[in-house]
């Protein structure tokens, strides 16, 4: 591990300066020279110029070529002294729980209503700092796709892998989803501070959500259901490998539409004391519904993971530069006269 470190390295550039002001002392020096010796000749120039010291005048111009080193030096931010150190934060356990059935492909919000729900959770996840996300799948059955972290790029790496093809079997357990939720993620100690978001349309094989609810509220987890699709229904697309619609999924001979069962939704959460926000077919902002819900509610404190802190080494080095600015400004051109 290296024990210097330089906060603003691109400042490094400056000591380029060094170079013209170095070209500007000699010319500097050479056309003083020349209008001296327009005025007088050589061996009568050295009588005038007698009492002018050029080690001093040397001496002033190194100072100032050092001091310039240091401000730049300063500006990189040398530090070091590295500790460990942990990281302390609050928040909150936060796990998105999202219907993969076959219905989640309808239309009606766009492009479907499963890519309009990942593309407001990744919204969400970029916006938070501090709460633990986990991500979990269902349809016919439940699968865990990440579980609770504070490592947010993995978790927007499962959810960008996230399809209707997570899971094989067929229809729709809300219930038996929010149960296996409950079981695999939550900590029983931590369960106070504990949110599900439940992303679904609602519709549900008998799979009793409300009994499943109800447990998690006793427990102290809040179920905040988000209803996506229109109440009136919408048919369900299948695509072929160029994405174009070749049919629609049929029941009893005729395409099925998947309608949004509000009702339900609003049970969940009004037996697990959370929110229910149906979306339906308009804009699901996923951050406004965090900040009046779950932002609000008690947060635990938990170790984040461990950091480096590093001690400022900057204050060093402009002490000198200054202490050698102050020094030229001080130090004369000319010998002293005896």
């Amino acid at each position: 591990m290296s024990f210097i470190q330089w906060e603003s390295l691109n400042f490094i550039h400056l000591i380029w300066v060094i170079i013209p002001l170095i070209l500007l002392v000699i010319y500097s020096f050479m056309k003083k020279t020349r209008i001296l010796q327009s005025f007088a000749k050589l061996e009568a120039l050295k009588h005038i110029s007698t009492n002018v010291s050029v080690p001093l005048q040397i001496l002033k111009v190194i100072l100032i070529i050092v001091a310039v080193i240091f401000l730049a030096i300063t500006l990189m931010r040398p530090q070091g002294n590295p500790t460990e150190e942990k990281l302390l934060k609050e928040g909150r356990d936060v796990t998105f729980l999202i219907d993969v059935s076959k219905s989640m492909l309808a239309e009606d919000l766009k492009p479907n209503r499963l890519e309009n729900a990942k593309l407001a959770i990744r919204d969400l996840v970029n916006h938070l700092d501090g709460d633990r996300v986990a991500l979990m799948v269902f349809a016919g059955d439940t699968a865990l796709k990440c579980p609770l972290t504070h490592d947010y790029n993995f978790f927007l790496n499962a959810l960008t892998s996230v399809s209707v093809y997570d899971i094989s079997k067929g229809g729709t357990l809300v219930g038996t989803a929010i149960t296996r939720c409950i079981d695999t993620i939550f900590q029983e100690k931590y369960r106070n501070y504990m949110d599900i978001i439940l992303i679904t349309d609602g519709e549900d094989q008998e799979s009793f959500p409300e009994k499943a609810a109800e447990k998690a509220g006793k427990q102290g987890i809040k179920i905040h259901t988000i209803g996506l699709g229109s109440p009136t229904g919408s048919k369900i697309p299948i695509k072929n490998k160029e994405g174009v619609t070749v049919k629609y999924v049929e029941e009893d001979g005729q395409p099925h539409r998947s309608k949004l069962d509000l009702k339900m939704l609003q049970q969940i959460s009004l037996v697990s004391g959370g929110k229910c926000i149906p979306v339906k077919t308009g804009y699901l902002d996923l951050i406004d519904i965090y900040n009046k819900t779950i932002a609000k509610a008690k947060k635990k404190e938990h170790t984040g993971g461990k950091t480096l802190h590093w001690d400022e080494w900057f204050q060093f080095f402009l002490a000198i530069a200054i202490i050698l600015l102050i020094a030229e400004i001080f130090i004369p051109e000319r010998k002293r006269q005896i």
